[in-house]
């Protein structure tokens, strides 16, 4: 009996980057986003900025998501409104 093995996903994470890479450059609805890859330093400074410059209360600022990578590095993305109106 032939023993059943997946099928290699290489395809798919190849079509996968490209279809990021390709809404990279959008604005995907209502929010301006922006994904950054940095130490864990780093990205608590770069959030501290963005809130600075685009308080919550007018352009509904907030790290909308975040994972620890391998060492000290955290990829996060931040999200806005484009405008304060």
């Amino acid at each position: 009996m032939a023993k059943f093995t997946p099928p290699p996903l290489d395809g798919l994470k190849r079509r996968i980057d490209r279809h990021r890479q390709h809404l990279a450059g959008q604005r995907s609805g209502m929010f301006v986003r922006e994904t950054y890859q940095m130490s864990r330093t780093d990205a608590r400074e770069k959030a501290r900025e963005w809130f600075e410059e685009f308080p919550k209360a007018a352009y509904w600022t907030e790290v909308e998501s975040w994972r620890q990578l391998e060492g000290d590095q955290i990829e996060f993305t931040m999200r806005r409104l484009p405008t304060a109106d």
